[in-house]
């Protein structure tokens, strides 16, 4: 006679289903809080005053591996597995990275994603020149080869002037002085497209159109704000010694300022640092304005915002020469005797130590 069929393990296998759920939740809540406390937990590293690259084309998997290889991060996969969740979120961007220490590997990706990538800080102080931008350039530790170009190369891109200056054989005069902030990865050439445009900037239609009205291109109006900078010591002597150049070639004078024989010396590749040098001051360089009348034949160096206003908006005098004098000022004179009377207290005082030469 047969077994009557018995409903004992169905009941046992509806027990055991709550049983697996349960677990299963238990497992996927660990698992969270595992990922969770992984992600906000700060991690300390070696690696902080360390510049990390990310190339291009390294992919999300690779950047957390090259960051796991770095001891940045303890462990990837958290991060994969959030990404993995959070479908929607932002890229990963290349770059040059440094990750402070201690850091959460939520505060490194949102690094990676904003890009917040290593700034680097340039200073182009007023009155210097193309030489000495150039050595400045020569001495940055990253972006001089990705383009080919040399600092000195970078310096002759005339088509960044060509609507200002078409005579332009290089940037003299027009990389704007200034504190500029960029990446690693930003090369010399455009670092120096940087300092043009900013000159753009700085140089307003109204001002050109101040130019034209004094009679001036713009090469000779940024010429002109060269030789102020490069005299310049102090800034309310800056439309005064604008007057005494704006008089002097109306008057057909010699402008002879020391500057521009030094620049011209420099030009020539003989300049030896001494301005009392008398080889300098005899020479027939372009440059040299005790040599030829009117402005130097383009600017001498980078003139900043007060010495272009200085140029374009000169004081109305009738000071023919100026003269260092005590604290960095000027004295200005209208005829010669009283410019003589002013080069011998300039005398005195230098030898009394209270200016330089």
């Amino acid at each position: 006679m047969a077994k009557p069929f018995s409903a004992a393990p169905r009941k046992k296998s509806r027990r055991l289903l709550p049983s697996l759920f349960f677990g299963f939740l238990l497992i996927a809540g660990g698992l969270s809080f595992w990922v969770y406390a992984n992600l906000t937990t700060p991690l300390a590293h070696n690696a902080a005053e360390k510049i990390i690259t990310l190339e291009p084309g390294l992919g999300t998997r690779g950047i957390l591996v090259r960051l796991s290889s770095e001891g940045i991060l303890s462990n990837r996969f958290p991060l994969l597995a959030y990404l993995a969740l959070k479908r929607e979120g932002r890229p990963l961007q290349a770059g040059d990275y440094k990750f402070e220490s201690p850091i959460t590997p939520l505060q490194v990706l949102d690094k990676l994603q904003r890009g917040q990538v290593v700034m680097e800080q340039l200073t182009i102080p007023e009155g210097l020149n193309v030489f000495e931008v150039a050595e400045i350039l020569e001495e940055r530790e990253s972006g001089q080869t990705s383009t080919g170009l040399s600092p000195e190369a970078a310096l002759r891109q005339t088509e960044l002037i060509s609507d200002l200056d078409p005579k332009a054989t290089n940037l003299e005069g027009y990389l704007f002085p200034d504190t500029y902030t960029f990446t690693r990865r930003t090369t010399d050439a455009q670092l120096v497209g940087l300092m043009v445009k900013h000159f753009h900037e700085v140089f307003t239609p109204e001002m050109r159109a101040q130019a034209t009205k004094l009679g001036l291109t713009v090469r000779q109006a940024v010429t002109l704000a060269s030789v102020i900078e490069k005299e310049a010591k102090v800034d309310e002597d800056r439309p005064l010694i604008s007057s005494v150049i704006h008089n002097r070639l109306k008057k057909g004078m010699r402008l002879e300022c020391d500057p521009t024989f030094m620049y011209g010396a420099m030009v020539d590749k003989t300049w030896d640092g001494n301005v009392n040098n008398p080889a300098h001051r005899r020479s027939t360089s372009p440059y040299n304005t005790y040599f030829v009348t009117g402005l130097p034949p383009g600017p001498i160096a980078s003139p900043g915002r007060k010495s272009l206003q200085a140029a374009l908006y000169p004081a109305t005098t009738e000071y023919l020469f100026f003269v260092l004098g005590e604290g960095g000022k000027h004295r200005f004179s209208r005829t010669q005797a009283e410019h003589e009377t002013a080069v011998a207290e300039y005398r005195r005082l230098v030898a009394q130590g209270k200016i330089g030469k």
